[in-house]
């Protein structure tokens, strides 16, 4: 699990890394909310531990701006100071998923992250992964690097065919059955679904994760 602690205090830091590194946590560290911010935008974690009173962004505003601005549905847990029922309710409200009060015991954190993340990712056999894609064949929650993807009806068959398949080709006879059955449109319509799967998994992020098999189909895969 690949987690961002969210805290200027370095003592308590080197604590939670001693203790969770242990567990095979890969840990990275912020010490403000504006480099917190700048990590949560670039790389892919599972879960974000989150203190309140920060330098450069407060804990709360750091919130509300990774769910309002950047939509990034990583769970955050904060971990704060602040006790009284009105923190804990802002902190919700903010767009936090726990909450857990310093002093806390590092036990109780590692168990809160493992739930944090057993609950975003589902069960695990409902859930098909490639790299940092996701989707939840439960809920039809398709996520990449902690960021929720929105498909359409076609592009959802389309990756769930591709990554239950993956890393193998799929036929674009078997994708045009699959999306018309014996009614197939006239032209090239796979092509046109296809562009906009990739706009919506690929256009975003660096490496694409979908490819082209010249005249036979479509695979899904982190290698090319």
């Amino acid at each position: 699990m690949r987690v961002l602690i969210v805290e200027d205090n370095r003592d308590i830091c080197e604590n939670i890394a001693a203790y969770l590194e242990k567990h095979s946590y890969i840990l990275d560290f912020a010490y403000d909310g504006i480099s917190a911010m700048h990590l949560a935008l670039t790389n892919p974690f599972d879960v974000i531990v989150l203190d309140l009173m920060l330098p450069g962004m407060d804990g709360l505003s750091f919130c509300q701006k990774l769910r309002a601005d950047a939509k990034l549905e990583t769970p955050v847990l904060m971990l704060t100071a602040r006790d009284t029922l009105d923190d804990k309710l802002k902190g919700f409200a903010a767009g936090a998923d726990d909450y857990l009060v310093k002093p806390f015991a590092l036990q109780e954190l590692h168990a809160r992250l493992q739930a944090l993340y057993k609950r975003s990712h589902g069960k695990t056999d409902n859930l098909l992964t490639v790299g940092e894609l996701t989707l939840n064949r439960s809920t039809l929650q398709v996520h990449r690097a902690g960021r929720r993807v929105d498909l359409n009806p076609a592009g959802m068959k389309l990756l769930q065919r591709l990554m239950e398949e993956a890393p193998s080709v799929v036929a674009r006879d078997a994708l045009e059955t699959l999306l018309w059955a014996d009614e197939r449109p006239d032209g090239d319509a796979l092509r046109s679904h296809m562009y906009k799967l990739r706009q919506a998994i690929d256009r975003p992020f660096e490496s694409p994760l979908i490819h082209t098999v010249h005249r036979i189909g479509y695979r899904i895969a982190e290698d090319t």
